[in-house]
């Protein structure tokens, strides 16, 4: 990497830096109040060595040289033995004090942090679904903001203190012997050009580690996601291999970072023991010439020992501050994403919706210029049922998408009663809007919320009344504990047709004016498919209906049948006049009903 590059990365360091300490300013009294626990403590810390240095100095020394009774340097030690006491207890509880606030300041800001994550996904467009994978979002919930809280309860109060530590050893050693003290500090410059190799080389290696981490997830997710595939073809060995190379490759990574570390610590040990012998050497001579007191020596060699920790501390610190920026980055990159546009609408109050569907000439592409839908037109009159029929990808639920206004699309007008989409605004939209999907998301809980959909005003009388037009409280009677029967995340012990009854008693509770139903009864059985027919007499009933459909039964006595080719509108009208053309829809009906036919 050029020098360039170099600066560049540290400058979105810092950025990233700034952008993490804005969680922490609701909080900054904490943090003022840890530091001023942080001074105290290192003070009480700093005290104890010295007070050795008086017993020795003054009280032992005093005794040998018959300067002072036996009896005045027993009091005198037991004195400083009772400060000696008070400081390590002070040291603790100031200690327990300062970590606990600290950890309570952590966790406060992570608790904000994952609240603000997940409020943004949710208020995110569908379209940003479909690039990111939600194992990955998750990670951005919950590891993420932990590895981030690491930097405020370690690395931010963990520099401070250790710096303050240093600052005052140095001072307070300078104070005593600026002779000793500058021989002390006489290896410091090597301290500081390993510390500069160190961070350079272990950068590197943690964007490896990083980089390979991130091969060996995406891997993991993939491949357990169509472990089902992997077995019906008999790939376990094949992909066995291929995940044996990434992980080797990501082993390989933490091995380099181990090497480093292998040098870098014995190193700062070599230096920390020449240092320690300096001061010996310097230090023994200077007490055998008389110009030193024994207990200033053992006082140093104790600040010496108390210098290099917070070194070592700092060093190992910058690891977690990279792991924190990297977070972070992944976490920001996130909250910089655009969310969907809370768009109230110009037209203040519309809840008289009739139902009135028109596209006008509409377009419409995912990505770039690559046209899903191609100038689509058509009307459905206010309580009317119209069915989209077409081959997978031609356009069909891209229009439902639309309509419910989970994407834009980028040329022509979509009208209801008149009016354009964008000027109803897409929270009133989809209350006027039923969707009944293919495949239902139940959430974990009971029956009754999930009918409900967590909606405090919508009454138990109500839930009955919807899931008995919908032909599910049969069913729902019959479990243990009827609406209050708990089901697993996704419905998992519903069958199909079941979850696909509560989905309908779901949209129906909510009085819709539109109901939108993308491939509601593909994956039923015919008995079922039976019920949910009658069950959608129901909840079509003054409603315009707009159905997805590949099974041509369910659709045959809708109003209007409109057949998507490749993104284009190619029939249009009711089954029997689409028979009647002998068309594409006529194909299709004979390829549905007929093994034999084909098209010529």
């Amino acid at each position: 990497m050029d020098d360039r590059g170099k600066t560049q990365d540290r400058t979105n360091d810092r950025k990233l830096i700034r952008r993490m300490l804005e969680f922490a300013k609701p909080y900054w009294f904490y943090f003022v109040i840890s530091l001023i626990l942080i001074f105290t403590i290192t003070g009480a810390s700093l005290a104890r060595p010295y007070l050795t240095k008086v017993g020795i100095d003054k009280y032992i020394n005093g005794v040998v040289k018959s300067t002072m009774s036996i009896e005045e340097a027993r009091h005198g030690i037991w004195t400083l033995g009772i400060m000696f006491l008070v400081l390590i207890i002070v040291e603790f509880i100031l200690g327990y004090l300062q970590r606990y606030i600290l950890e309570l300041t952590g966790k406060k800001i992570i608790y904000n942090i994952r609240e603000r994550i997940f409020n943004h996904v949710q208020h995110l467009p569908l379209s940003f679904f479909d690039k990111m994978a939600a194992g990955r979002i998750v990670t951005r919930v919950t590891n993420d903001p932990e590895t981030i809280n690491e930097m405020f309860s370690g690395v931010l109060v963990g520099f401070i203190r250790s710096m303050v530590e240093m600052i005052a050893i140095i001072i307070v050693m300078f104070r005593l012997s600026s002779r000793l003290t500058t021989v002390s500090f006489m290896v410091l410059p090597l301290i500081v050009v390993a510390t500069i190799i160190f961070r350079r080389t272990a950068r590197k290696v943690w964007q490896m580690i990083r980089t390979k981490l991130a091969e060996i997830n995406a891997f993991l997710a993939e491949h357990i996601a169509g472990i089902g595939i992997i077995q019906a073809f008999n790939m376990q060995d094949r992909k066995a291999q291929e995940f044996d190379k990434v992980n080797r490759e990501y082993f390989d990574a933490h091995m380099k970072s181990v090497k480093v570390f292998g040098i870098f610590r014995p190193f700062m040990d070599v230096v920390e023991t020449l240092g320690m012998a300096l001061l010996l050497w310097y230090g023994g001579r200077s007490i055998l010439a008389g110009a030193l007191e024994f207990g200033t020596l053992y006082m140093f060699v104790d600040y010496i020992g108390r210098f290099y920790w917070p070194i070592r501390e700092l060093t190992e610190q910058f690891n977690t501050l990279q792991n924190s920026i990297v977070s972070a980055e992944r976490v920001f990159n996130l909250l910089d994403q655009e969310v969907e546009p809370r768009i109230e609408g110009t037209i203040p109050d519309y809840d008289n919706m009739v139902g009135e569907i028109e596209f006008k000439n509409v377009w419409f592409a995912y990505i770039d210029e690559n046209w899903v839908l191609k100038d689509i037109s058509f009307k459905i009159k206010p309580g009317e049922s119209a069915a989209f029929v077409g081959a997978t990808g031609a356009g069909k639920t891209s229009i439902i998408n639309l309509l419910c206004g989970f994407y834009e699309h980028q040329r022509g007008e979509i009208l209801i009663d008149g009016v354009d989409i964008r000027d109803i605004g897409k929270e009133k939209l989809r209350q006027n809007i039923g969707l009944v999907l293919q495949d239902v998301s139940l959430f974990s809980g009971d029956i009754a919320t999930n009918i409900k959909l967590f909606e405090p005003d919508i009454s138990m009388e109500e839930v009955v009344k919807a899931s008995k037009h919908v032909n599910a409280h049969e069913f729902i009677s019959k479990l243990y504990g009827a609406y209050d029967h708990e089901i697993g995340e996704g419905g998992t012990t519903l069958s199909v047709g079941q979850r696909q009854l509560i989905s309908f008693a779901r949209a129906l509770i909510r009085n819709p004016k539109i109901l939108v139903m993308d491939e509601a009864t593909s994956h039923v059985d015919t008995e079922t498919e039976e019920l949910i027919q009658d069950a959608l007499i129901n909840l079509m009933k003054g409603r315009t209906t707009i159905a997805v459909a590949h099974r041509l039964s369910t659709i045959q006595n809708a109003d209007k049948i409109i057949l998507i080719h490749r993104g284009r509108i190619r029939e249009m009208g009711n089954h029997q006049e689409l028979l009647s053309r002998r068309g594409l829809y006529y194909n299709l009906y004979r390829l549905q009903y007929d093994p034999e036919y084909k098209v010529g």
